[in-house]
């Protein structure tokens, strides 16, 4: 019974320890300070800042799906959609399932009027959680919206 009890308390806190739910790795992260200004940067809309930061990053975690994501954020930001689609396949890569990955590489292909290919990773989104996750929801409504523009 304590067992349970332990179990319990500990799975109804793991969303919170999770932090953005599309991040994979969190804690990790939020141990390198490159990374950590890297999103102090992007919460301050300072791209090229988050670019430096991130790249600076890169070199001690080259395999973190999380920071190619938000590398490739902070290069759509910069309307730099080369360096932007090859981070967001990099975290792709290395975490197929990455939900944040996913919804931003669509806003990418919005962006670069490619709404089909939007669609495919919209598609992915509601295979990994549904149609009820924020990411879905966020690139459903970026798809809707660019069909209304056109």
């Amino acid at each position: 019974m304590k067992n349970l009890l332990f179990f319990i308390i500990v799975a109804s806190l793991a969303p919170f320890a999770l932090g953005n739910p599309g991040m994979t790795t969190p804690l990790a992260n939020n141990q390198n300070a490159d990374f950590v200004a890297g999103k102090q940067a992007i919460d301050r809309k300072d791209w090229r800042s988050a670019v430096d930061s991130f790249s600076k990053a890169e070199k001690s975690m080259p395999g973190n799906a999380d920071l190619h994501n938000f590398l490739g954020y902070a290069y759509r930001h910069l309307d730099d959609l080369d360096n932007s689609f090859r981070h967001y396949k990099e975290a792709l890569r290395l975490d197929p399932k990455h939900r944040g990955a996913h919804e931003y590489i669509g806003q990418a292909y919005l962006k670069a009027k490619q709404p089909e290919k939007a669609a495919e990773h919209l598609a992915e989104l509601e295979k990994i959680c549904g149609k009820g996750c924020e990411e879905y929801k966020d690139l459903a409504k970026s798809i809707a919206n660019y069909g209304k523009a056109r």
